[in-house]
């Protein structure tokens, strides 16, 4: 008896929250809206409380359910949708203000602009999936597929538009839960986004009351992410060896940003490179890594540096680097570049690959004449900013399996990072000092390890500032050296796995599940004359 009067207390405490919710309005629903998606925000690296999203999701549901079926309620979803995706992007991204900091004296001042347009910015893409779900709002299921499927289709869409910026899916909110992460391997970032979702919404069934209380499909949503669980376990009980006589060394000079072009430290940086990788510790690594952009110079400017990798190389080392790079185009024009470069025995150039995804604002200013006007300018002192790549490459790598290099956040990109034939392992570099040493660089790590889940393939990634590591096939690092710390990170590279679902079929799942959802949300939908 006690038992059940506890249970019944519970959900009689969770029907009075949900009408709290529920009873909300203008301001006071929109401030809520918010709160709720900031706090959801706390999911992502470096907090891992996966469970607030899911209470976010569900908030955000019992917020909209107390929106009035009247002439303004397609505004007031979109307001809704709006607030809650503002909260969300705006704690989760808070740390792009760092990258203004680095050359305060220019840029400062447009921190709170960008803290301000950017996430509000991508919170329009919540906004305009709460629109969608207006169409099937009533009790019953059809709400939350709708929901759920227009929430993830917006989340596409932001790793899409104008380039695309797929910083902090859902999915990544289970950072804390690999074993849940491992079904990225099957339907990728998307797909285990949407199922994450649909999670967070179906809880917020449990807020009702009496015969509108439903257990049916939070009920599903926990046996289907216990199955997901056990299935992840078995995953990552599997072995996985080492290629042989590949002995890797990645090196993180841990450089300010500040200093890392400055003439007056130039010649300290370059030496630090070099005598990093020259270290006598442990056995001797047959491939050097070191992170985006680190020659503080255009390397292929620079005889006396070449001549230095010529002697770093020998007869049997390798060298991987990201570096800026300039070219004259057909026209007589220079181009900019972020490249890699990968230097065989001898300093001999055997590789070359061009970022493609540039950094908006970072690497180049789109709609330049008018941001110019407005004072405005990109991060990166390129004139006329860098030019992007023709797309990923697989480049040949003496001693070890071919590669596909990554620069930077071209690692954030579901389906993007490899490029043809296969390669057999994947090297990030890049250069996180401009994301402060708090959420964004963990933030990043954590996508780069859901890009070797889902590829099935290890990723070796040099970080100038950190976070610099290993990580195998199934996402999980071999060896890593922390941020803001100077020194190298010796290691094996571990073998790559068979090609995943994923990897063949690439978003395919995703895609079916969406037109399920949609299609389910639309046969549950019932006639006016019957809600």
């Amino acid at each position: 008896m006690a038992a059940t009067s506890f249970g019944a207390a519970s959900f009689d405490g969770l029907a009075r929250a949900g009408d709290l919710l529920r009873g909300l309005a203008g301001w006071k629903r929109l401030l809520a809206a918010f709160a709720f998606g900031a706090f959801s925000a706390l999911a992502f690296e470096p907090f891992n409380v996966f469970v607030a999203q899911l209470v976010g999701y569900a908030a955000l549901v019992l917020l909209l359910e107390g929106i009035p079926d009247a002439n303004r309620r397609t505004l007031r979803f979109a307001l809704t949708g709006w607030a809650f995706g503002f909260g969300a992007f705006l704690v989760g991204l808070y740390w792009i203000g760092n990258a203004f900091e680095v050359d305060a004296a220019n840029h400062a001042w447009q921190i709170p602009f960008v803290l301000v347009l950017l996430p509000g910015g991508l919170a329009l893409f919540p906004a305009l999936a709460c629109v969608v779900a207006t169409g099937f709002w009533q009790n019953g299921p059809a709400r939350l597929l709708s929901l759920s499927a227009a929430l993830a289709l917006s989340q596409y869409l932001r790793g899409h538009i104008l380039t695309g910026f797929p910083w902090n899916l859902p999915a990544y909110g289970w950072g804390a839960v690999p074993e849940i992460l491992q079904s990225a391997s099957v339907m990728g970032s998307y797909g285990l986004s949407l199922l994450t979702i649909l999670f967070g919404v179906s809880l917020a069934e449990l807020f009702g009351r009496g015969r509108v209380r439903s257990y049916v499909l939070p009920g599903l949503m926990i046996v289907l992410f216990a199955l997901l669980w056990v299935a992840g376990a078995i995953r990552l009980g599997m072995a996985v060896p080492d290629v042989p006589n590949v002995r890797l060394r990645i090196v993180q000079p841990n450089i300010p940003e500040a200093e890392k072009f400055a003439p007056q430290f130039v010649t300290r940086n370059w030496a630090r490179l070099l005598d990093l990788s020259r270290a006598k510790r442990g056995q001797e690594p047959t491939h050097i890594i070191w992170p985006e952009s680190a020659p503080p110079f255009f390397l292929d400017r620079e005889p006396a540096a070449l001549d230095e990798i010529a002697v770093l190389t020998g007869t049997n080392h390798v060298l991987i680097t990201g570096a800026a790079r300039v070219a004259m185009d057909a026209k007589g024009k220079r181009k900019y570049y972020n490249s890699v470069y990968v230097f065989g025995h001898g300093g001999r150039i055997v590789g070359l690959y061009d970022k493609f995804h540039l950094v908006p604002f970072g690497e180049y200013l789109p709609l330049e004449s008018f941001f110019h006007a407005l004072g405005i300018d990109k991060l990166v002192n390129s004139p006329g900013g860098f030019s992007p790549g023709p797309g990923p490459r697989t480049l040949g790598v003496p001693g070890a399996p071919l590669v596909s290099p990554l620069v930077c956040y071209e690692a954030i990109f579901p389906d993007q990072v490899t490029g043809s034939p296969r390669p057999k392992w994947l090297v990030n570099v890049t250069n996180d000092a401009w994301f402060g040493t708090f959420s964004g660089p963990y933030q990043h790590l954590l996508s780069v390890r859901v890009r070797a889940i889902e590829e099935g393939l290890p990723i070796v990634r040099a970080a100038g500032t950190g976070v610099s590591a290993i990580i195998d096939p199934l996402g999980r690092i071999d060896a890593e050296l922390g941020m803001d710390r100077m020194g190298v990170v010796d290691g094996t590279l571990p073998q790559a796995l068979p090609p995943t679902f994923y990897a063949v079929h690439g978003d395919v799942l995703f895609a079916g599940l969406i037109v399920l959802f949609a299609g389910l949300a639309g046969f549950l939908l019932r006639p006016a004359n019957e809600r």
